[in-house]
């Protein structure tokens, strides 16, 4: 069976990662902050059985630490979160994939086995959703495509969780949940956080 994880980061550029981690902490310790989370994403995915498609948000970087062949570079496509995600499952399940999972790069507690189980849940589930503990959500899994969890979504608020929820159920759909974890969003989660890195 195929299985594709999708990993979306932003290109490491100081000033442009983490900008509410970087209101209290400044841009360079935000980007220095935010390699060690690129680092902790790269460790979980490669301990992770499965395809490995890592997504920029601005451009290939040809020689960072993604330069290997356990990764599939690609570029994010236009639009708002929702149309970059919703390509980017489409294209993996048109490249023959049955299990998709995509995340970010934001959650230190976020493990290779975490991941191997959330694939493994969707041998039952058509869905799987890692709660993130600000409302949203740090992986979204699927078995089928379906763009509808991702269309005019308001992103980056307390009810992205709630909400993709509430469309996955509208269409008598079951979903299996991970364990709620945090994502590094500003300097509080990162203290909180900073243990696993």
């Amino acid at each position: 069976m195929r299985r594709i994880l999708l990993i979306f980061i932003r290109n490491p550029i100081n000033g442009k990662v983490k900008t509410r981690l970087a209101c209290t902490v400044g841009d360079a310790e935000a980007l220095r902050i935010y390699h060690l989370l690129l680092e902790k994403t790269r460790q979980a995915a490669l301990d992770c059985r499965a395809e490995r498609w890592l997504y920029y948000s601005d451009f290939i970087d040809p020689d960072d630490i993604w330069s290997d062949p356990d990764f599939v570079k690609k570029l994010q496509s236009p639009g708002d979160l929702g149309d970059r995600m919703s390509a980017a499952f489409e294209a993996a399940f048109d490249a023959g994939a049955q299990r998709v999972l995509i995340i970010g790069s934001d959650c230190p507690e976020l493990d290779g086995a975490l991941l191997n189980r959330a694939f493994d849940l969707l041998e039952e589930a058509d869905y799987v959703l890692g709660p993130a503990s600000d409302g949203g959500y740090y992986l979204l899994g699927m078995k089928c495509m379906d763009s509808r969890v991702f269309q005019h979504m308001t992103w980056s608020t307390a009810t992205v969780l709630a909400e993709t929820a509430k469309r996955i159920a509208a269409q008598d759909k079951t979903v299996a949940y991970l364990p709620e974890l945090t994502d590094v969003d500003t300097e509080e989660d990162w203290r909180g956080g900073s243990r696993f890195v």
